[in-house]
């Protein structure tokens, strides 16, 4: 990797303005490109005016000082990095603030956010007008992708295996769920549509590349390589769908320009946002809300609801509104769980406080510090 250099990776004057703390502690600016569990692999420079990846650990303190996972480095993170410290080994001392940060909840029942991809220009979402279709699924994608910062780009991909037609009012139809996402007929296969990509691959601009497992993701990445990266099986003549090998996010540098951090297939598009983003990607459903004749309509059999004629008489797609209240619902539940969960997590933590003053004197300091200062 000898031609790189930080700009190719992605660095800029926010990360830059960021780093000048540590630079003084001889630390070295890396990003991270692959999550091991026990360790990261990062891209450093090697000090021969080139670029090599090097494994790197997590220090303690980064590790205490983190709240949550999600505060905790993840691929795309660039990171000031202590080389040959402990033991000989390179350190991470500190995680750079992030640009963006493209998140979902946690799959299962835990309340925690999971990183997908940090530091992102755009997100390319691919899918299909056949299976994989489903504009309920985008919104859900939509509203993450917004809360993160970054670009939408969607790419209706397998073009060669459905009419034009079909293809075509399908991504007029996600079109019509987001205005500011640029969405594209491709096809990978036939090497169809695919220039608009260089608008997204610029040197040092950052992609992510999620979607459903069998839409031709894998394959959208091989050719982005100029090389069979990942492994994709002959397509199934029922589903349309090949297999797909990703196990584990990666970034990788386009010798083209351009980086791309490939993701496993999502099965669960869980959400993690607030109620500002969501309402902003329903901002036509709110209006009608604010329509209704009560200030406090349930939108159900109450009189005068503007939400409820305007799906009676077709201006509003119905299933478009039954998506906003299962994501107004998801979100409500997950606010309740972050909720009980920081209470837990205070009780343990004051908890342990008094465990650990043995006195009466060290108690009540420790007591009257965990109390709320008033502001004044």
């Amino acid at each position: 990797m000898a031609s790189l250099s930080l700009i190719d990776l992605g660095w800029n004057e926010f990360f830059a303005k960021h780093f000048e703390p540590f630079r003084e502690q001889g630390w070295k600016p890396a990003r991270l490109i692959r999550d091991n569990k026990i360790s990261y692999g990062a891209l450093l420079e090697d000090g021969t005016n080139g670029f090599d990846e090097f494994e790197v650990i997590l220090g303690g303190k980064v590790y205490h000082d983190a709240e949550t996972d999600a505060e905790l480095p993840a691929v795309g993170d660039w990171v000031a990095l202590e080389v040959g410290g402990e033991n000989g080994d390179n350190i991470i001392r500190a995680r750079l603030p992030r640009q963006t940060c493209f998140s979902r909840k946690a799959s299962g029942f835990s309340a925690e956010e999971q990183v997908i991809a940090a530091n992102v220009n755009a997100v390319i979402v691919v899918t299909d007008a056949g299976p994989d279709y489903s504009l309920r699924r985008m919104e859900r994608y939509f509203t993450l992708i917004a809360r993160s910062g970054a670009k939408a780009v969607v790419l209706v991909n397998k073009s060669d295996l459905y009419p034009d037609k079909q293809n075509q009012e399908a991504a007029e139809a996600i079109r019509a769920l987001n205005a500011d996402a640029d969405v594209h007929v491709t096809s990978v296969k036939k090497r169809k549509g695919l220039k608009v990509l260089k608008d997204y691959l610029k040197r040092g601009q950052s992609v992510a590349v999620i979607g459903s497992s069998g839409v031709g993701k894998s394959a959208f990445v091989n050719l982005l390589l100029g090389e069979d990266w990942q492994w994709v099986d002959e397509v199934n003549e029922v589903t349309g769908k090949g297999r797909h090998t990703t196990t584990a996010r990666e970034l990788l540098v386009l010798d083209k320009g351009g980086i791309l951090i490939d993701n496993p297939g999502i099965k669960e598009v869980q959400m993690w946002t607030n109620e500002t983003t969501l309402r902003e990607r329903f901002a036509d459903i709110e209006k009608l809300a604010g329509q209704c004749k009560y200030h406090d309509c349930k939108h159900g059999t109450d009189a005068g609801c503007a939400i409820r004629t305007a799906v009676e008489a077709g201006t509003l797609d119905a299933e478009r509104y039954e998506g906003y209240l299962k994501l107004e619902d998801e979100i409500s539940k997950l606010r309740k769980q972050r909720k009980k969960r920081q209470m837990t997590v205070e009780r343990r933590n004051k908890r342990d406080h008094k465990i650990k003053a043995r006195n009466r004197v060290d108690r009540e300091d420790i007591e009257r510090d965990l109390k709320p200062r008033s502001r004044g």
